[in-house]
């Protein structure tokens, strides 16, 4: 039976982490509010709960999982070959709505799925997803929705889509809105904008002048 928690109430909001983040280190799905809509989590490094995060989203591995991470400095133990304009990225737009395809290290024993040596990685811009991610590390998140139906702007459309395939619900209310983050693939020389969501061309112009944009 899935459990839910309202962090707009302090009581409920420590308990909820709390829950939130033993759920996560059993292997269990968490469904947790970010800066652009919900999203279905799990621990990024079990490979188990990933294929369960994709089975709950009726979602293939050929659309890899993101990950999510507490702080820019997670990303020493994560990316490889990260170039200074791509750090210039992350100063400029972590935590926010930007997601940036990287090298992962091909140390890491994850499964995100068919990754093809890269990870989708970004730091979200909401407190309760920052507080989680510092407390259980990299999670493997995706929009909260089953694949096809709109992506869920507060908790009710996500548990109604996602039922007890999900352990933990962290309830914090109207997510600002259901624009996605922009990605930006930094894998090669020059800075290749994938998706334009929240962030447009324009401004991540002011920080990487020479941004190409995939046709």
């Amino acid at each position: 039976m899935a459990r839910r928690y309202d962090t707009n109430d302090a009581t409920d909001r420590v308990t909820g982490l709390r829950e939130a983040a033993s759920a996560v280190r059993r292997g269990e799905l968490v469904v947790l509010p970010t800066d652009t809509v919900y999203g279905i989590g799990a621990d990024a490094f079990t490979g188990e709960a990933v294929a369960d995060l994709l089975d709950a989203k009726g979602r293939g591995r050929n659309m890899p999982t993101p990950v999510l991470i507490g702080s820019p400095n997670t990303l020493h133990g994560l990316v490889t070959d990260f170039s200074e304009q791509a750090w210039e990225l992350v100063d400029a737009f972590w935590p926010g709505a930007l997601t940036l395809v990287a090298k992962h290290q091909p140390s890491l024993q994850w499964d995100l799925g068919d990754t093809r040596g890269t990870v989708a990685v970004r730091m979200p811009l909401h407190p309760v997803a920052i507080e989680l991610l510092t407390e259980v590390g990299p999670m493997a998140v995706s929009s909260a929705n089953l694949t096809g139906h709109p992506a869920p702007e507060d908790c009710d459309a996500a548990q109604q889509m996602l039922g007890d395939s999900v352990s933990v619900y962290l309830d914090g209310g109207p997510t600002p809105g259901n624009v996605p983050s922009s990605i930006v693939d930094v894998t090669r020389e020059v800075p290749v904008l994938l998706r334009a969501g929240a962030l447009s061309a324009e401004e991540l112009r002011k920080v990487v002048p020479d941004l190409e944009v995939a046709n």
